[in-house]
């Protein structure tokens, strides 16, 4: 009597799984570019919208261009003169720096300090006061630039500015002959008060959605073992939202550096009153008004030069803290 012997199966190793029949095999460098073949039509439109511009700068920037350059289309490239000419300028040192980073200092400091005073104050409401509130807020940061500036403008205006009538009754100014906007420190201050103004409310919800996002068994822990709202604040709250307040102060930091409207529409700040120029002003007055576009180039490129430290700068330090 004859036997048939099981039919046997080569083994398979262990942890190799069984090929499915029909099923093709997936390579592992389709499965490397397909996350940038995803993302190629934003990058081309970014690359288009924001890269090419800033080459465009950069390019001018080399050129002495005038208004002669721009009619016939000519180059005529100077290397890196507009930027010795930029450096080498005292208005640089003495005027436009010092109002661009002082000015950029104090209101950042004075929007995130603001903003996440009233985001404190937004997360202890009740909910249907808190969104009263909110809906009142956010019409400042509603509101263009343009409207909002001129608002402040309206303000302080010389001879019968409400601000100035009012500052006249605590005997702190004479309103008929009173221009904030001639002197540097109180045109800044004007403007100071119109950027904060129209910030604030960027930080105050951004801090306020994280608030919403700490366990509230850390801030009763705290308040169990004796913590005042100011030990609270700086031992679980700004600890859980260091991201947070680093993404609005980096962001905070580039708006208000590269503030433009707000300066520019005050009386004086179009180029008239050379002292009160910054960065963003200088630029424009140098290109548009004296019609020198490659030193108007130069001052952006400056600009945006000095932007890109701070930021790199700053994130650096946050993620070094951060491996501590």
């Amino acid at each position: 009597m004859t036997t048939v012997s099981p039919r046997t199966t080569p083994s398979r190793a262990a942890g190799t799984p069984a090929a499915r029949p029909g099923r093709p095999t997936r390579r592992p460098g389709s499965q490397k570019w397909r996350p940038w073949l995803l993302l190629a039509p934003a990058l081309v439109a970014m690359a288009g919208l924001l890269l090419w511009p800033l080459i465009r700068v950069v390019v001018l920037s080399l050129q002495n261009f005038g208004l002669r350059e721009l009619r016939t289309g000519a180059n005529n490239w100077v290397g890196l003169d507009n930027y010795g000419s930029v450096l080498g300028t005292s208005t640089l040192w003495t005027t436009v720096l010092p109002n661009t980073v002082v000015f950029a200092i104090v209101t950042v400091l004075l929007t995130v300090v603001l903003g996440t005073l009233v985001a404190l104050l937004l997360a202890k409401l009740k909910p249907l006061t808190r969104g009263l509130v909110t809906t009142a807020i956010m019409a400042a940061w509603a509101i263009p630039a343009v409207t909002g500036t001129y608002v402040w403008v309206f303000l302080f205006t010389p001879g019968d500015g409400v601000a100035l009538q009012a500052l006249q009754a605590f005997g702190l100014v004479d309103a008929a002959t009173a221009n904030p906007f001639n002197d540097r420190i109180s045109f800044y201050a004007i403007a100071a008060l119109n950027v904060v103004h129209h910030g604030f409310p960027f930080v105050a919800l951004t801090v306020l959605a994280g608030l919403m996002t700490i366990p509230k068994e850390l801030t009763e822990a705290a308040l169990m073992d004796g913590a005042n709202a100011w030990r609270r604040f700086w031992s679980v709250t700004f600890p859980m939202l260091r991201q947070v307040f680093a993404v609005v102060t980096v962001l905070s930091t580039i708006w208000d550096f590269k503030v433009f409207t707000q300066i520019y529409l005050m009386p004086g700040g179009d180029g008239i009153n050379r002292g009160v120029l910054n960065l963003g002003t200088w630029s424009y007055s140098e290109s548009f008004a004296q019609n020198k576009f490659g030193v108007g180039a130069a001052i952006a490129v400056l600009l945006t030069l000095l932007l890109l430290g701070i930021t790199l700068a700053y994130l650096r330090l946050l993620f070094k803290e951060e491996e501590l």
